[in-house]
């Protein structure tokens, strides 16, 4: 069940991947459309506004279309055959699923308790989705009916019909299936929906109302479940979606920032939910204060090697917001200390709450800077020192804290091996070098093959080739990976000679530290399976 969570989780990554460049468009082009910002020449009914207009309104694509975003990237992501088949699959039935709905709420709307007369928006739990006119299922009537597609798309896609009954064979028998299976599923839905938006609503209000501990157990559980994978189904349903505001923090904020930027109230009490998205002061101020503590626990004849691991991977969780290179490189080494940085990143995100900050910092530096400080500072420049006053103060309680730790129980973080271990500290060059001298008869080419092929052929090798390979996902910096037989696979060593950052192992279960190429990775590693299994037929 674990690890068909996991995989669930990492199939989320997909489109949640897309966010960040969105959220980072809608507030630039919002910036550029602001008066006290950029002038005059921002004035509405100039040209200068009505380009940025035009900008902004295909900046919010991904917020617009969230649901069919959700449902073909988990389709594609959780598809474990003909993935491009199964995105074109789970759209059709998608919208049979809600045109469905759509006239069954026209024609027994009462029934349900639902008024169809109703504008959508606001309290009448309605929604235009793909020009449609149906209930507001958000992601999550999406993630629905993604699941359904790709169960019936892995069970009956490769299924023989009779000769004069092939035309109906492959997508369009899942098509076929889903569209009578969606039959139930939006009687259902639209019986079943309605109640849940009312629990829906009374959630909202008792999680905007759990105040500063509220805010602390919400980042506490998003840091701690890394790991696990299983943090996206604890951050999603925020940012995306209903859990605390009807459309998702992200959005909600992004389509309110003028507003806000243009008040003098304090932004807590014009946004208080926004509590709940300070998990990304985690990632900007937690992560130098954690790297500095590896590199000054660190053996000095390993310092150098140390930094060149950790400069990177810092920059990357500062300025991007992506963490689990670092979080990463210490948790399967010393467990201890992610449980000391879930427990320190709550408390220093509800000692922001509690000081006023709330916003829309879910990312790096350089998201926080185009929602964030850019277009309120002028009014809410306050809130904003407050917030860095406190992030710098724990990032030296980070380096504090580990620094003791790690020295008081001797924990193997990086560069403190012993030095017939300094393999752990792998160099690009070291492994450029030593692909350069090797030469495996055994790896015909193959057409597809990039500079990802090697470092997926090394991960192949290492898992004891595609024959021991029975499923293989990837989410944001790991192949997860599960075998047929542990005692085919080789040490750690031999996937960081690949380029790993570590291997975590859970029985028949494994997950390869790769970085954020993991998605390149993943798919050069998927061919080599194929070409394999190919070769062997």
């Amino acid at each position: 069940m674990m690890e068909k969570l996991q995989r669930f989780g990492g199939a989320m990554f997909t489109p949640v991947s897309l966010f960040a460049f969105a959220g980072i468009s809608v507030a630039f082009t919002i910036i550029m459309k602001n008066p006290l910002i950029v002038g005059d020449i921002a004035s509405e009914g100039t040209l200068w506004y009505s380009i940025w207009s035009v900008l902004e309104e295909g900046a919010w694509t991904i917020f617009n279309q969230m649901e069919l975003l959700f449902l073909i990237g988990l389709s594609i992501g959780l598809a474990k055959k003909a993935s491009g088949r199964v995105a074109m699959e789970a759209l059709v039935i998608y919208l049979t699923f809600n045109y469905f709905v759509s006239m069954l709420l026209q024609q027994f709307g009462p029934t349900f308790g639902v008024d169809f007369s109703q504008e959508v928006g606001g309290d009448s739990g309605l929604k235009m989705i793909a020009g449609i006119k149906t209930l507001d299922t958000n992601i999550l009537g999406a993630i629905l009916v993604a699941l359904i597609v790709v169960w019936l798309h892995d069970k009956y896609f490769e299924k023989k019909l009779p000769d004069w009954l092939g035309i109906f064979q492959g997508s369009a028998y899942i098509v076929i299936l889903g569209f009578f299976v969606m039959i139930p599923f939006a009687v259902l839905t639209s019986w079943l929906w309605p109640i849940v938006q009312s629990g829906i609503a009374s959630l909202q209000g008792f999680m905007a109302t759990s105040g500063t501990f509220g805010v602390w157990i919400y980042i506490f559980l998003e840091r701690l479940l890394i790991p696990t994978g299983l943090h996206h189904f604890v951050y999603v349903p925020f940012n995306f979606g209903p859990a605390i505001v009807e459309g998702g923090l992200q959005r909600v904020w992004a389509e309110n920032m003028v507003t806000f930027a243009q008040s003098s109230e304090p932004l807590k009490t014009l946004f208080p939910e926004g509590g709940f998205a300070l998990h990304g002061n985690s990632k900007v101020f937690a992560a130098p204060g954690i790297a500095l503590a590896f590199y000054y626990t660190a053996r000095k004849e390993n310092r150098k090697k140390v930094a060149a691991l950790l400069i990177p991977i810092t920059l990357t969780a500062v300025l991007a917001g992506i963490t689990e290179p670092l979080e990463f490189t210490f948790l399967f080494l010393a467990p201890v200390l992610f449980v000391v940085h879930a427990l320190i990143a709550a408390t220093m995100s509800a000692t922001m709450y509690a000081l006023g900050v709330v916003g829309d910092f879910g990312g790096g530096a350089l998201s926080m800077m185009s929602k964030n400080w850019i277009p309120l500072f002028n009014n809410h420049w306050q809130t904003y020192l407050i917030q860095i006053a406190v992030g710098l103060t724990f990032t030296l309680i980070y380096f504090l804290v580990f620094r003791f730790l790690i020295n008081k129980f001797n924990l193997k973080t990086p560069g403190r091996e012993a030095a017939d271990e300094e393999a752990k500290l792998y160099s690009k060059k070291d492994y450029k070098a030593k692909k350069a001298t090797e030469k495996d008869s055994n790896h015909v080419a193959m057409e597809g093959a990039n500079q990802y092929t090697d470092q997926a052929q090394t991960f192949l090798d290492a898992f004891g080739g595609s024959e021991n390979i029975a499923s293989a996902a990837n989410c944001a910096t790991r192949l997860r990976v599960s075998v047929k037989d542990v005692e085919k696979v080789q040490p750690d060593s031999a996937f960081q000679s690949g380029g790993a950052h570590g291997v975590v192992r859970n029985g028949t279960a494994f997950q390869v530290i790769v970085g954020l190429s993991v998605p390149q990775v993943r798919e050069q590693f998927d061919l080599l399976r194929n070409h394999e299994e190919k070769g062997r037929d």
